[in-house]
């Protein structure tokens, strides 16, 4: 859950790249680019089970303050497909905002390596570290958003509908966290109808909703928040769930596992949505409480799909932060 004070800072203007903070740092134009990137790639080593070297002798510095598969698995099995090597360094290799501050990680840090990306528990240690930062830095993820998640999402979305304007996602549980976020403003961006069903208390950041709603109206999408699960999932080409205990919120499970009960994933709100809805989660997931595990087991769950999509498409999103063409 996000308990920050949310800013929205565009430091490219002082940087000679562009980094990649918030899904909105990304147009509709460019988003549409790094899919068509990202399918390119996929296919290329699909088919000949390799990708030229377009980031040979380039590093790839990963700095993790919360541990996860994904994330490190795809941009480090990416990196290296692409010619280049990542260096993994861990929650404890520079403990960043205690031994040292973010300040000096991103200025020593970027002196080294050709690109940074930083899985962080607070948005503003991201934003602090792509300010001084000389090279981009990448949102692997923080409390307030999740971007290069989404990135895969609508990769996949757009794989398995074949369009992306125009199509609903229901998205049930605890909204006030960072895919919701980050699902919500990349559907205002895309022109995509985004439902989300939690309990009072648990919707978006009301920022967030604004933003998401405010870049709907302009892509002919809509953003909207109800209670009701049912309700949510009417009509629905997604649905879409995560995590109802994400770290940082341990000390609040039982009540979570309680709050959120009737938002579980179940085969019988599954066939409420379309017939051919899709389901999704970013992972990991807790088969029995959010999901039903004959829905994320079964033959509408595009999970894994989902979940390797992250690799294909942050090689597309690394290529286009270190201006580099297919």
């Amino acid at each position: 859950m996000f308990k920050g004070t949310i800013v929205f800072i565009n430091y490219c203007n002082y940087m000679k790249y562009k980094s990649f903070l918030s899904i909105t740092d990304l147009s509709s134009r460019e988003l549409w680019n790094l899919f068509d990137t990202a399918s390119k790639l996929k296919k290329e080593i699909k088919k000949t089970g390799k990708n030229k070297e377009y980031l040979k002798n380039k590093v790839l510095a990963m700095i993790f303050e919360k541990p996860s598969l994904r994330t490190k698995v795809s941009f480090a099995i990416g990196m290296n497909q692409l010619g280049g090597h990542a260096l993994y360094l861990g929650p404890t290799d520079i403990c960043m905002g205690k031994r040292e501050s973010v300040h000096d990680v991103a200025k020593v840090t970027s002196s080294m390596a050709d690109i940074i990306m930083a899985r962080t528990f607070l948005h503003e240690t991201i934003l602090e570290l792509a300010k001084y930062s000389s090279k981009p830095v990448i949102n692997g993820l923080s409390d307030l958003q999740h971007p290069c998640q989404i990135l895969a999402d609508f990769l996949t979305i757009l794989e398995v509908k074949k369009k992306i304007v125009g199509i609903k996602i229901a998205y049930l549980g605890d909204s006030e966290n960072n895919v919701a976020h980050s699902l919500a403003l990349a559907s205002g961006i895309l022109g995509t109808h985004f439902i989300t069903a939690s309990p009072k208390g648990y919707w978006m950041n009301k920022v967030i909703t604004k933003s998401a709603m405010t870049l709907a109206k302009k892509q002919g999408g809509s953003i909207q928040e109800v209670i009701d699960p049912n309700v949510a999932v009417q009509n629905a080409d997604v649905v879409y769930t995560d995590t109802w205990v994400s770290m940082g919120d341990e000390a609040e499970k039982e009540k979570r596992l309680h709050v959120f009960q009737k938002y579980q994933v179940t085969e019988l709100l599954m066939k409420k949505a379309n017939k051919d809805a899709i389901f999704m989660h970013d992972l990991p997931a807790y088969r029995g409480n959010e999901v039903e595990t004959k829905v994320i087991d079964g033959l509408q769950s595009v999970v894994f799909q989902q979940a390797e999509n992250r690799l294909h498409v942050q090689k597309a999103l690394m290529l286009y932060l270190l201006k580099i063409n297919l």
